[in-house]
């Protein structure tokens, strides 16, 4: 496990010291630059399943839907700041990926600019989704999840709150997640802890 870690904090120091130069305007000032992780998750009605407390030698059940509805958390967090931005929409698409560039956009200040690192989806890989002046992408190497911190938030998400649970329907699946997506960043200092790297430190 300890192998494994220094080899994840490896690389990513290697790929983010090799291209965020390339990607940033070149007069950038790294001190106004903030960093985000952005990606989506998926919440349906074939839930995940989860382990829970039970009497010694019982075996409890889980209920398991064979429904299809689904929609899905567009998730952005700054850990720097603490701060985390959500949206919830029935599928993952290039129009949502620009609604959700446009909320950060919303969020940085004036003199500030916003390095959001992203995975290689293909909505986020188009360009139609550079169109905001104070947003710069930086896309992770090709299959490389465990540099994405977000993915860590989804885990939380869905195995503290949306695990071993029914959906009645697809606006049910949104307000439960938009339940477990308050609830989850109402604990001070969570995205700060759960998903800093000091390889992303630009300072």
């Amino acid at each position: 496990m300890v192998l494994l870690k220094i080899c994840v904090v490896e690389s990513g120091v290697f790929w983010f010291s090799c291209f965020l130069n390339l990607v940033l305007p070149a007069d950038t000032d790294l001190n106004k630059v903030d960093v985000w992780f952005q990606d989506e998750t998926r919440i349906g009605q074939q839930g995940s399943i989860t382990r829970i407390w039970a009497e010694k030698g019982t075996r409890p059940r889980a209920v398991r839907q064979q429904q299809f509805e689904y929609g899905y958390i567009f998730g952005a967090v700054c850990p720097a700041k603490d701060k985390a931005l959500g949206l919830m929409l029935p599928v993952a698409n290039t129009a949502g990926m620009i609604e959700h560039l446009r909320l950060i956009s919303q969020a940085t200040a004036k003199d500030r600019q916003a390095l959001v690192i992203v995975d290689r989806a293909g909505w986020h890989m188009t360009k139609a989704i550079r169109c905001f002046s104070n947003v710069t992408l930086l896309p992770l190497p090709p299959y490389s999840p465990e540099l994405n911190p977000v993915e860590q938030l989804w885990q939380q998400i869905k195995q503290r709150f949306l695990s071993n649970t029914t959906f009645q329907n697809y606006d049910d699946i949104i307000e439960r997640s938009y339940q477990a997506w308050n609830e989850i960043l109402s604990e001070d200092g969570f995205i700060k802890n759960l998903c800093s790297r000091e390889w992303s430190f630009l300072v």
